[in-house]
């Protein structure tokens, strides 16, 4: 199979338009769950249908090193190409390494200062400029505050990318919203368009949306994680 013929057949075209077109430019979107259910195969499934698409993606991560995330493209990339028997894999691989970007600020080291001027050296130096934005692993919402959810608003805006936040939950949260999101998250909603949330459920990882846009009904989503080859996939 072909790429253009792999894209029109991803499950992301599936969420983008249970989402009514999908994030959209300027716009924050959170996956929420606990620890090691998913959140960051679920980015890395949607930078690669951007990617897929010959869009831009710059990816953060505020825990891991370069190497590590880069591996976890290529393992994602690698299951998704032997799904869907993709051919001339390398060219795609290479076009696709070229239009991702991956930094680290690991040890609070992350600032969006330092986005602006990361992304304005690859402006200037590279001609790169991110058409989405993935952040993992920031901000800590149990120390949040409406500063930095303002900011990353704002980023998102200037660089008019969608950009996609995860969230992590826990077991015991007990203050809850009437939609089962704790309110440390969804104490922000007003800087939030769409919001994700994965949980475990037997052999697969369920995705149920929680808030799409300003929509009061929101869809069921009919798509899971697998969680072997963290590939997203119907149910």
């Amino acid at each position: 199979m072909f790429r253009k013929e792999t894209n029109e057949r991803s499950p992301v075209r599936v969420f983008e338009r249970s989402i009514h077109g999908g994030l959209g430019r300027g716009n924050i979107g959170v996956v929420c769950s606990r620890a090691g259910v998913g959140k960051t195969a679920f980015l890395v499934g949607v930078a690669l249908d951007d990617l897929m698409r010959e869009r831009k993606v710059l990816h953060i991560n505020t825990v891991d090193p370069v190497e590590k995330v880069r591996a976890f493209y290529d393992e994602v990339f690698q299951e998704l190409a032997e799904s869907e028997k993709l051919k001339d894999r390398p060219t795609i691989h290479l076009a696709m390494e070229r239009n991702r970007m991956i930094h680290t600020y690991r040890h609070g080291a992350f600032s969006v200062a330092k986005v602006h001027s990361a992304i304005e050296f690859l402006r200037e130096h590279m001609f790169f400029q991110p058409d989405a934005v993935m952040i993992d692993g920031y901000p800590d919402w149990d120390t949040a505050s409406e500063q930095q959810l303002r900011e990353l608003k704002e980023l998102a805006a200037q660089l008019r990318a969608e950009l996609w936040l995860t969230a992590l939950t826990h077991r015991d949260d007990k203050d809850l919203d009437e939609r089962g999101v704790p309110r440390r998250i969804s104490r922000f909603e007003e800087y939030l368009t769409v919001i994700v949330r994965l949980t475990s459920v037997a052999d697969h990882v369920k995705l149920q949306l929680v808030k799409d846009h300003d929509n009061p009904d929101v869809a069921d989503l009919h798509l899971e994680l697998e969680p072997t080859t963290l590939l997203l996939r119907w149910r």
